[in-house]
């Protein structure tokens, strides 16, 4: 049994830190990742003739620039905490993760670079040369996601490197830690999710103007294209999450423990629905029997080992990763139902627009898909303690012993706090203004433009 580590007076303002920053950007890294692909769809829709689709098109190239703007601070600010909240990780295994962070780096000037050029070609561009302006700012958004990703896999699965007996990183294989054995299926994890949220939170934006009484091609335009986007993803992402949980067992045991909150090895072991750990006992819980195994070991008599064959020392925070995890599962199930149906009873000629319930069960989607997202990442960065690279490297052995950074974090919350009220005055005013029919919002740099004969 390995002894007890002090913790570090830095540990707990940078567990905060950290987790008010993630949870914060990880909202505007969805967007970066899939908006531009629905932008695509609705420029092409566009060009085929749908003038409402052209200018949507271009009305949401504004906000991307907007999100991408406020995202291009908080992913500074995150880029910085790794070193200043986390010393002992980046100051060991820097050479390790310092690939993918540098391929992330690149990927975000260009998606900036493609981005301006997108945003100020209109009527100067040629038609089809301005459509496919996207496809660089699409193709990097994706590639930064994997790279982010792929830090946090090796941080589930480390590989890439050899430790030596004194604890020395050596034979460093940056490669092969950026394409490590969980990133690809955890990229596709939460390249759905972006989508997911992406989707059903533009959605959710079209159908609030709906139940207002805006019924027009504008708004059904608006809110159906990235529908059918959020509707795929959320098919697909239960498929994607179970391929990906179902290797838990043999690479992170204590997180699936967890999970299922299994107290004592079971086989076959039942779901738990709901409950929480307390005094060492599970309580109030839902149980079905077998579908433990099976969700979790792909076998319905597969055995699930439970909390109680690992040292305490070793366990995670028990209820937070239940929790979270079984939010997001439910959640997503939730979705992807409510999506199943809503297109069935579409194709059955029920023209569910116009239905009030419909359009608020839209309204209510996107907030839960951004909860969706937010409970996936507390269940794997919670469920991987007391480790921050697995079975490697514990968080109070990363963390620093600084006590001045509660003055850092209250700064973050500050800055954070601005830049989230400054967003939504930014986005309310644009969307106030277009809808009083200003189509072109002033520019602070840049000619004026010159309207095209094709347009």
């Amino acid at each position: 049994m390995l002894p007890l580590i002090a913790q570090p007076a830095g540990l707990l303002p940078a567990r905060e830190q950290m987790a008010v920053s993630l949870g914060w950007h990880i909202v505007l890294a969805a967007f970066g990742a899939a908006f531009p692909a629905m932008i695509f769809v609705m420029h092409l829709r566009g060009l085929r003739g749908n003038e409402t689709c052209l200018r949507l098109a271009q009305r949401w190239s504004k906000v991307a620039a907007v999100l991408f703007a406020i995202g291009a601070v908080s992913g500074t600010v995150l880029s910085f905490e790794m070193g200043l909240l986390w010393p002992g990780l980046m100051g060991r295994f820097g050479d390790v993760l310092g690939l993918p962070f540098a391929f992330e780096g690149l990927s975000f000037f260009t998606e900036a670079i493609f981005l301006g050029i997108y945003l100020y070609g209109w009527d100067r561009l040629p038609r089809w040369l301005h459509l496919w302006a996207l496809v660089p700012m699409m193709a990097a958004g994706v590639f930064g996601t994997y790279c982010v990703v792929s830090a946090n896999a090796w941080m589930n699965m480390p590989s890439g490197f050899t430790l030596t007996a004194s604890g020395e990183v050596v034979d460093v294989h940056p490669w092969r830690a950026m394409f490590n054995g969980r990133a690809f299926l955890q990229f596709a994890h939460m390249w759905l999710a972006a989508y997911m949220l992406v989707g059903f939170v533009v959605a959710a934006v079209y159908a609030t103007g709906m139940l207002r009484g805006r019924l027009d091609e504008h708004h059904r335009q608006g809110l159906t294209v990235p529908l059918v986007f959020a509707s795929v993803a959320a098919i697909l992402q239960p498929v994607v999450g179970h391929v990906l949980g179902m290797a838990l067992g043999d690479i992170q045991p204590t997180k699936l423990a967890a999970f299922e909150l299994a107290t004592t090895t079971e086989q076959p072991a039942p779901l738990r629905i709901g409950g929480l750990l307390i005094d060492g006992q599970a309580r109030g819980y839902l149980e079905i029997p077998r579908w433990g195994s099976f969700i979790a070991r792909g076998s319905f008599n597969k055995p699930v080992q439970g909390l109680d064959a690992f040292p305490a020392q070793d366990l995670p925070p028990v209820n937070v990763t239940h929790i979270a995890f079984q939010s997001m599962v439910g959640i997503g199930t939730l979705l992807a139902l409510a999506v199943t149906v809503y297109w069935v009873l579409r194709w059955r000629g029920h023209d569910l627009i116009r239905r009030r319930w419909a359009l608020r069960c839209l309204v209510v989607a996107g907030p839960l898909a951004v909860l969706a997202l937010e409970s996936g990442w507390v269940a794997t960065e919670v469920g991987r303690q007391p480790w921050t690279v697995f079975g490697v490297l514990r968080t109070v052995q990363a963390a620093g012993d600084n006590p001045g950074l509660w003055w850092m974090f209250s700064g973050v919350l500050v800055v954070y706090l601005g830049m989230t009220v400054g967003a939504l005055v930014v986005l309310r005013s644009m969307a106030r203004r277009w809808r009083a029919g200003e189509e072109e919002l002033p520019s602070p740099y840049g000619p004026a433009p010159e309207k095209a004969a094709t347009r």
